[in-house]
């Protein structure tokens, strides 16, 4: 009986490290795939030509293998998606979680989760044919398909990410730490900030990295509504090209192992860094601001 439960238990401790490790090995081979397609451009074009070049002609004759307008339109996009879905999407988890009476609370979020399933598509061509005529003629702009369009429904994507899983956080903080904070006179707005989010924050944080992660490396909702010019934008109305739309729209266009194929991979890999960049930068804080909520508690 206890060598049999001893080779039970070894046998899935064996099971759960294969599927780790599968997991590990996978993403190792298309990292490695990607930087082995990516690479080669590098023979025809510096890499400070290709991250700082203006011009992305990569069918012309010479072809123009310039991403910056490229990079600045998916940092831009992503800023300014984040100004919008953050403060958004904490304060709906805070009313949700600490204002909101119980009844409101559990319709509210099925609702919030329900919007978190819709297919990028889908709020994609909400953008085209609802947002877009309205940005247009509300702020008269030329074209409604722009850098504003493309911020909004990739906030509109994040929001429930950010909301469903910091209403979470905040829901979970103990009881008694409101109870403590309100015996000892504090408002219950008090509470709230200086008690409920920073023992929550570290929860909070991880909410925002889960939802601009998925702002940073949509592809499907800028394809649509970003406007799809690769220039270097002047204001949020104009339109733009983001790193991820760039190349799902000429991937297929381009050339087995040919230069415009290469210089898409090597696309792929500066979106690649960008997104482990800002994955390492939003860990760190994640961690700093769980030991500074310890240590306020």
């Amino acid at each position: 009986m206890v060598i049999s439960r001893q080779l039970k238990e070894k046998g899935m401790r064996s099971f759960f490290f294969l599927i780790a490790f599968a997991s590990v090995a996978i993403l190792l081979a298309i990292t490695i795939f990607l930087f082995r397609e990516g690479i080669p451009i590098f023979n025809l074009v510096s890499v400070k030509d290709f991250l700082f070049g203006i011009y992305w002609y990569p069918t012309a004759e010479p072809p123009d293998f310039g991403i910056f307008p490229l990079i600045i339109a998916s940092v831009s996009v992503t800023l300014l998606s984040a100004c919008i879905s953050i403060p958004l999407g904490v304060m709906t988890a805070i009313y949700l979680a600490e204002i909101a009476g119980p009844r409101t609370r559990e319709l509210a979020k099925p609702i919030v989760e329900l919007l978190a399933a819709l297919p990028s598509v889908v709020i994609g061509f909400f953008g085209m044919v609802v947002v877009a005529p309205i940005l247009q003629n509300t702020f008269n702009i030329p074209v409604g398909l722009n850098l504003f369009n493309a911020s909004l429904m990739l906030a509109f994507m994040s929001i429930p990410t950010i909301c469903s899983i910091s209403e979470d956080a905040i829901y979970s903080v103990p009881n008694a730490l409101r109870e403590a904070s309100l015996a000892l006179g504090a408002t219950h707005l008090e509470t709230i900030l200086r008690v409920v989010i920073p023992a929550a924050i570290s929860g909070i944080c991880t909410a925002v990295i889960l939802g601009m992660s998925r702002a940073i490396g949509e592809t499907m909702v800028v394809l649509m509504v970003a406007g799809g010019a690769a220039m270097m934008p002047s204001s949020i109305f104009d339109p733009v090209r983001p790193m991820p739309g760039s190349i799902a729209a000429e991937m297929a266009e381009a050339p087995f192992r040919g230069n415009h194929y290469y210089a898409l991979f090597a696309t792929g890999m500066v979106l690649f860094i960008f997104t482990l960049v800002f994955n390492l930068i939003a860990d760190h804080m994640s961690h700093k601001y769980r030991q500074v909520g310890d240590a306020t508690l």
